[in-house]
């Protein structure tokens, strides 16, 4: 039998459900924003001395913020006030939705695909979310991991999703900006999408034969005539 029959007795699942991380994919976030009113030297003298990363992640994974302080304050106290400043003006971090995002949300929405979120972010700054981005509030449901006290890139994460909401991975796209992420979706059997523009995710996603408009533009059916009249084509 060969490739191609195997295809026709096998065709690839249709894609149903699209997962989306949040940071940098639907809502801007920049840590660096928390400090606004700060001296830039002390800003950058911070990130430059504390391991924000690693910190960010260990709340992210469910830490409780109480404890996270305290473990700072035993060991580099000088970066209390810093942290504190994060939590406290943490709204400034988020810089509204990513360009073209809310608008493909509400296309996919449109068009009956399954949403849903699965997003590294405190448990305790999460209600930030949908304010900075209201297309978050057209997720079917979302997955938070610092209140499941589980992380990307854990694989435990994704299969918690799908269990949670009865999602196949092989009929869904999980898309985020961050490459080890990515890899461990795929390693669970979803389609995994690197992001960088909302542009660029609108191609990969009719590539897996969604049939989203190619370029975000409201009046134009995702199979109707380039301006020389022939239809466009997934890119």
């Amino acid at each position: 039998m060969t490739d191609q029959d195997a295809g026709r007795d096998h065709p690839r699942p249709a894609i149903d459900t699209v997962v989306y991380d949040f940071g940098n994919v639907l809502v801007r976030w920049d840590p660096r924003g928390a400090y606004a009113d700060h001296d830039p030297a002390a800003v950058d003298a911070f990130f430059a001395d504390f391991d924000f990363a690693t910190f960010n992640h260990a709340q992210d994974a469910g830490r409780p913020y109480a404890q996270g302080r305290a473990a700072v304050a035993a060991t580099a106290p000088h970066h209390v006030p810093m942290l504190d400043a994060y939590l406290e003006n943490y709204a400034g971090t988020l810089g509204g939705p990513v360009p073209g995002s809310a608008e493909l949300v509400a296309e996919l929405k449109e068009r009956g695909l399954r949403l849903y979120g699965l997003t590294n972010w405190w448990a305790e700054t999460f209600h930030h979310a949908a304010q900075a981005a209201p297309a978050i509030d057209l997720m079917d449901g979302v997955v938070v991991s610092g209140r499941v006290c589980l992380a990307k890139p854990d694989p435990a994460i994704f299969r918690h999703l799908a269990e949670t909401f009865d999602v196949e991975p092989a009929r869904a796209v999980f898309v985020d900006d961050t490459a080890v992420n990515v890899e461990a979706a795929a390693s669970v059997g979803f389609h995994a999408l690197r992001f960088t523009t909302t542009e660029r995710l609108r191609a990969d996603l009719r590539a897996l034969g969604v049939p989203v408009r190619p370029d975000g533009d409201a009046g134009a059916s995702p199979d109707a005539p380039d301006g020389d009249g022939r239809p466009r084509r997934p890119q």
